[in-house]
């Protein structure tokens, strides 16, 4: 296991598992149709915490572009190592989408409604106004960053050795689940909450690739969003972060 492979893996499982939830409760004749808002963002955030559980031991458990630049602004992270990392989360990404089709298939077939099925594999906005649709992603993606630059590991402090770090394990991903978990549930109204550009670019180019029927529009018009949005809202947080760190 590699950093690269790592975080394959582990965005494969966050997309896997976030696209399977919103197949779950969107296409027809499923156990879960219709379930709603709360079952789609809880699932996301407990997706969060498998794809982190299994690949940050390896390579910290990015899973986002947005979050390898932010750190990179941040001083937390190499920028030679960048590229490396987005490439592996857009890959993890298609095949996690690609998967979640698969198993989904008969029920894209039972649904007649395209938009529902593209919403399996990227966001919209409830109300399309770019500028607004913009401000809520670099928002999310802001409050992403900024809490997980002040995520700290758990320490032990020993008179003769100093601090000396225990860890947590698994539970390590926990934070980053919950923290996932409550910008779904507090900001994702307006646009889905992409807050991740390979998580929404990825699967929308699988999208356009699947031979899906009664296919709506790939909406390249608004893709530019959920890239740019969470990139620039990472891109402030580190700012801030550093800011503040002075």
């Amino acid at each position: 296991m590699t950093p690269f492979i790592a975080e394959i893996i582990g965005t494969f499982l966050l997309i896997l598992l976030g696209a399977g939830v919103v197949a779950n409760v969107v296409l027809e004749k499923t156990k879960s149709n219709d379930l709603g808002w709360m079952v789609i963002t809880t699932a996301w955030g407990f997706a969060v915490f498998v794809g982190v559980s299994v690949a940050g031991p390896i390579s910290g458990a990015h899973l986002n572009p947005a979050v390898s630049i932010g750190l990179a602004v941040a001083g937390k992270f190499d920028w030679s190592l960048v590229l490396e990392y987005v490439v592996a989360q857009f890959i993890g990404a298609m095949l996690g989408a690609f998967f979640a089709w698969l198993i989904y298939r008969d029920h894209f077939k039972a649904t007649e409604n395209g938009d529902l099925k593209k919403a399996i594999f990227c966001t919209s906005p409830a109300i399309r106004n770019y500028s607004s649709n913009l401000i809520s992603e670099i928002i999310g993606c802001f409050v992403l960053v900024f809490v997980v630059l002040y995520f700290t590991d758990a320490n032990l402090n020993d008179a003769e050795n100093g601090i000396i770090p225990i860890g947590l394990g698994s539970l390590g991903a926990l934070p980053v689940a919950i923290l996932v978990w409550v910008i779904g549930l507090s900001l994702g109204g307006t646009t889905g909450y992409a807050i991740n550009p390979a998580r929404d670019l990825g699967p929308r180019i699988i999208h356009a690739i699947l031979p899906i029927k009664n296919k709506a529009s790939n909406d390249w018009s608004y893709a530019w969003v959920p890239v740019l949005g969470p990139i620039i809202g990472a891109v402030l947080a580190a700012g801030l972060f550093l800011i503040l760190s002075t």
